[in-house]
């Protein structure tokens, strides 16, 4: 069964708000990446003025649960706006678990990023659905 996770998107103070979380639920970060950490894309590296932002960074809350985060990326022309910072993230079992969830919720939504291999080895993707909510899910090939 996929598990749910929230995710939120701060405007460069990620990190901070992180290590104040883990203050506060302790435990460590399963996984804390920099913007500096992701390889080119379309031959464009990242700007050595983003390159320290959190490009991704998570935190165990629970055997179930995790707080996930990034910092707006603002060379993609991502400008965070708090109150539509939010995204509910779901980590699937298998790649059609993933296709599925991705094809049903989005029906109706605003694509942001089709299902595809990503970098970090997993198959992911984004989007709004028809409701205004934002969506991640991802499928970690190494749980196989």
């Amino acid at each position: 069964m996929a598990t749910l996770t929230t995710y939120i998107t701060y405007n460069g103070n990620c990190e901070e708000a992180f290590n104040f979380y883990k203050s506060v639920f302790g435990g460590e970060f399963s996984y804390l990446g920099r913007f500096k950490d992701m390889p080119m894309t379309d031959g464009k590296s990242c700007p050595p003025n983003e390159s320290e932002k959190i490009m991704h960074v998570s935190l165990p809350i629970s055997k179930e649960t995790a707080l996930s985060g990034s910092d707006s990326f603002d060379s993609f022309g991502s400008k965070t706006i708090y109150g539509n910072n939010f995204s509910l993230s779901i980590n699937a079992e298998s790649k059609e678990e993933a296709d599925k969830l991705f094809a049903a919720l989005s029906a109706g939504g605003k694509a942001g990023m089709p299902m595809a291999d990503a970098f970090w080895g997993g198959y992911f993707g984004m989007f709004t659905d028809k409701f205004g909510v934002n969506w991640m899910i991802n499928f970690d090939k190494s749980q196989k």
